[in-house]
């Protein structure tokens, strides 16, 4: 056997390479190569105990809080929210127990399992796959979600509970939560004013997310009447549990209470609910009882507003059409429709306003009072200087053809002094009290419009709860700031001009002039108190919430609202003006003398009947209709109750807003309800 070298004596088992005349050695160039493999392995060696050292020892916190949120979950505990009352007492609105389907996003299976567990869990809940995809995309940003779940729907019913809790492993994710649901006691009574709970949306939660209340991402707050405007006292303070869940995030255990929640404040209104529901009937009574009158056939609406002519509490507030707030607790789409679709709400003529505070009307004769204190005031005319009450009424002007306005009542011709023009609602009269204010020297203004802003219209009235209108009072610079080359490019040099015809229809409460019945009641209050502005309010105070209905109640905050204050009349024209709507009831021509003349407790008040361009629902065309109206107080002398109505379309206001007044005053002093007499007047 041959061998390869004679030093070691051991076969090789290549043969020698010529190339290589002796053993490899450690070259300087591969010496380099070692030592940077060395340095490579080294610092990736070094990367990577450092990695394992910051998760394991830095960060181990922060993971095993991870870890344990998808075995141990924080819950909120809904807090429920704070009651409703009247001002005896009496709830409104308070709380039922119901259920919420939640979803947590973390559990959901993905692909098409997903879309398999939305279609049926929307067949269970009456919606589809589409809507519980688009409300988990709109939540998609509230946390993290794992922690943090979305309130699918409220109200369930116990077959829908059931089946989902029968069939839990096809709903992977899905929860259902004990909840709380807004009950109404009251029914349909004040819907508007009450108002209604619902889902908080992105921008109301950024707006809230900081405040003391601590609302959550998927919160229910108070979205419209009370329920918005004392929401931070209604909604009380959540709290928090600890559950343990399983992979599916099923929970294995009980919850484990770990911050108690806190319930709602109760929140005590001014609202007499016996008066309240009175008013509503008196609505109802007057709408069907102007459809027995030629002018009324298209009665379909209006309010109804009393009130402490002293302090300005709200006593009731009717607004018809109206709806039973239940509908915003349970969603169904045939109720919601006539309160979010245009179209449905056009033709149910719009049950969502509060006619009472945010539409406005042309007063009609209801704002004679008005024009004659400022005229009064102005000098302009005096108590007892006649002028003619006549069938109508004929200015010459430099804008054309003479133009005549009609009397109301076309068989009166004789003088007549300011008492006497609102007994009888002569518009004649005020026509030329219209005529004298237009020809003042231009460097007093236009007094009338200051004085009708000093008793608070065109402006808002400050209550506490709305929305509100300001409606207007039309002048000169109003004219010129709505008309212009823009706005009214083939007629505004001549729409812009303040002409006489403005101040003479003005003088009635026709034209462009428009007002709130909450505006018209606060001014009938100041005639009645003295000639103080009072500030209107609904919530008297907030209170601790109370164990029982007799329990003695704990008031955290009392809200009372600013004194009233003088506007600065003159005694005297005020008188004048209060004994002229004393016999505007009681004098066998006054307007309301049939309805008021024999109320077992002195009234005073105003009729008017104002006439407006109505498009009716379902119509194609406007027609002009007139608007019932009637506010007045009493007892005349020591006033308690102020009360005004408004009837849409219903004709003249002795004729349908009278009586309904007459309604309320009834009730408001435990007295029989007048006889109406039928007779037609302003």
């Amino acid at each position: 056997m041959a061998r390869n070298g004679p030093r070691s004596g051991i076969p090789r088992f290549l043969p020698p390479d010529p190339r290589v005349s002796q053993p490899y050695l450690l070259t300087p160039k591969m010496a380099l190569r070692v030592a940077i493999v060395g340095v490579v392995a080294l610092v990736a060696f070094g990367i990577l105990f450092l990695r394992l050292w910051s998760l394991q020892v830095l960060a181990a916190t922060k993971y095993r809080g991870e870890a344990q949120n998808n075995q141990i979950r924080t819950i909120p505990i809904e807090a429920p929210r704070g009651p409703i009352l009247d001002s005896h007492g009496a709830p409104l609105v308070e709380n039922t127990a119901s259920n919420v389907v939640l979803v947590w996003p973390a559990d959901l299976p993905k692909g098409r399992a997903l879309g398999n567990e939305f279609g049926q869990l929307g067949k269970v809940l009456g919606t589809t796959r589409g809507h519980i995809e688009a409300v988990l995309r709109a939540h998609r940003n509230d946390g993290p979600p794992a922690t943090t779940p979305v309130t699918l729907q409220v109200g369930i019913s116990s077959q829908q509970l059931d089946y989902i809790s029968e069939h839990a492993s096809r709903f992977n994710g899905v929860e259902i939560r004990p909840t709380y649901l807004r009950y109404y006691n009251s029914e349909g009574l004040l819907a508007q004013t009450l108002g209604y709970v619902g889902r908080i949306d992105a921008q109301e939660y950024n707006r809230l997310k900081h405040s003391p209340v601590g609302y959550l991402p998927d919160d229910r707050i108070g979205q419209a009447g009370v329920e918005a405007a004392y929401d931070q006292y209604l909604h009380g303070r959540h709290g928090t549990a600890q559950v343990t869940v399983d992979s599916s995030g099923r929970p294995t255990a009980r919850p484990q209470e770990k911050i108690k929640p806190r319930p709602g404040d109760a929140v005590r209104l001014t609202i007499d609910i016996r008066l309240q529901r009175a008013a509503e009937q008196a609505l109802a009574y007057g709408i069907n009882l102007a459809h027995t009158t030629k002018d009324g056939f298209a009665a379909d609406g209006g309010a109804i507003l009393a009130m402490d002519p002293n302090t300005g509490a709200i006593l009731a507030l009717a607004s018809s059409p109206t709806y039973k707030p239940r509908v915003w607790v349970y969603r169904t789409a045939n109720g919601l429709k006539p309160l979010q679709d245009q179209k449905a709400a056009s033709l149910a003529n719009y049950p969502i306003l509060n006619r009472a505070l945010d539409v406005t009307y042309p007063p009609g004769s209801t704002w004679k009072p008005v024009t004659a204190l400022a005229a009064l005031e102005q000098s302009v005319v005096t108590p007892s200087e006649p002028l003619l009450c006549s069938p109508s009424y004929t200015v010459k002007t430099i804008y054309g053809a003479p133009q005549t306005f009609t009397n109301w009542d076309p068989f009166v011709n004789q003088y007549i002094t300011m008492p006497t023009a609102l007994t009888w609602s002569c518009d004649t009269y005020f026509y030329q009290l219209g005529w004298d204010f237009y020809n003042l020297p231009a460097n007093q203004g236009q007094p009338l419009q200051a004085w009708a802003s000093r008793f608070g219209f065109g402006k808002y009235t400050g209550i506490d709860v709305g929305p509100e209108a300001d409606g207007l009072v039309p002048t000169i610079a109003w004219r010129h700031k709505t008309f212009t080359r823009k706005t009214d490019p083939s007629n505004w040099q001549i729409d812009r001009l303040w002409k006489p015809g403005d101040s003479i229809q003005l003088a009635i409460g026709q034209k462009d002039i428009a007002v709130t019945p909450l505006q018209l009641t606060r001014f009938y209050a100041l005639l009645a108190n003295g000639g103080k502005l009072v500030t209107p309010y609904l919530v008297q105070d907030v209170e601790a919430p109370s164990s029982g209905s007799k329990a003695t109640p704990t008031v955290l905050q009392s809200f009372q609202p600013p004194a009233p204050q003088p506007v600065g009349l003159n005694p005297d024209y005020l008188q004048v003006v209060r004994s002229g709507l004393y016999q505007a009831t009681h004098d066998p021509l006054g307007t309301s003398s049939s309805t008021f003349a024999t109320f077992p407790v002195q009234i005073a008040g105003k009729t008017g009947t104002a006439e407006k361009v109505v498009t009716l629902p379902g119509a194609k065309t406007s027609q002009v209709l007139n608007q019932s109206l009637w506010c007045g107080w009493g007892p005349y002398d020591s006033p308690k109750i102020v009360v005004c109505v408004v009837i849409e379309n219903g004709g003249h206001g002795g004729t349908a807003a009278a009586p309904a007044a007459a309604q309320v005053l009834a009730k408001f002093f435990n007295k029989p309800v007048p006889t109406v007499g039928g007779k037609v007047s302003d």
